[in-house]
């Protein structure tokens, strides 16, 4: 299989994952402004998706579209990491996850902005406008939630202990990456972790946040495994698509 293909179909199933996860707090937030904010950034992601899709599609040459590679895969096809899959829980678990992605995306399409591959470096420099959004709304919470009561720090020092190992699976590579990091198309996936820490382990001292000490690390992603919480994604998913066949975003 087409490593670039596999690499772009990655980044892709992560934001529609996460999209569709995160499209479960619209009509929940705390408040209206809240609300329609987390709303939009879930829109973002799905937008990212599509283009990512489409982008995908093209390489593989099938003769397939953006939402037959969104809605007409079987579970162990789609390479999204396990953190985008995860139950949103508690507001402070929702945004810690939304601010791990966001710090790992700005880094990504901030490299991809100067890959070889012009329509992928299109992608990312368009998307990366969002991204830095993204970071600046969930940071600005984060900072709020550790300076707040004994139970908003309580629940977000919760959320970091029940988010953290899935974090190192935004950075697990798909075959054949290495090979599109040395050719300057994709970053380098181990250097990309390596800045990703730095950046969370800076903005946790300002916050008043300790990084957990395990250093466990959950390493199902990319490889088609997936948590429970899954199947149920994408029965909700696919379902307009296989039950209606032909429909189109």
């Amino acid at each position: 299989m087409n490593p670039l293909y596999q690499y772009i179909l990655k980044l892709a199933d992560d934001t529609l994952i996460f999209g569709q996860r995160l499209g479960e707090v619209c009509g929940k937030g705390p408040y209206l402004e809240e609300d329609i904010a987390l709303t939009n950034v879930a829109l973002d992601y799905l937008g990212q998706s599509s283009n990512l899709y489409k982008h995908a599609a093209q390489i593989q040459g099938e003769g397939k579209t953006e939402d037959d590679l969104a809605f007409l895969r079987l579970e162990k096809e789609y390479l999204n990491c396990q953190l985008s899959e995860l139950p949103n829980g508690d507001y402070a678990n929702t945004i810690l996850k939304v601010y791990f992605f966001a710090v790992y995306q700005k880094l990504l399409y901030g490299a991809l902005s100067a890959s070889k591959d012009e329509q992928l470096a299109g992608i990312a420099e368009k998307s990366l406008k969002e991204v830095k959004y993204h970071y600046t709304h969930a940071s600005t919470w984060i900072k709020m939630f550790a300076g707040g009561t004994e139970e908003s720090k309580t629940r977000l020092k919760n959320a970091v202990e029940n988010l953290w190992e899935y974090t190192a699976g935004m950075f697990a590579a798909t075959h054949g990456e290495d090979d599109l990091a040395q050719l300057g198309i994709v970053p380098d996936a181990k250097d990309l972790h390596e800045k990703w820490k730095q950046k969370v382990t800076e903005d946790f001292t300002q916050f008043g946040l300790e990084i957990p000490e395990s250093e466990f690390m959950q390493k199902a992603s990319r490889t088609g495994y997936h948590t429970e919480y899954f199947g149920f994604i994408l029965c909700e998913l696919q379902y307009m698509q296989r039950t209606y066949p032909n429909c189109v975003w």
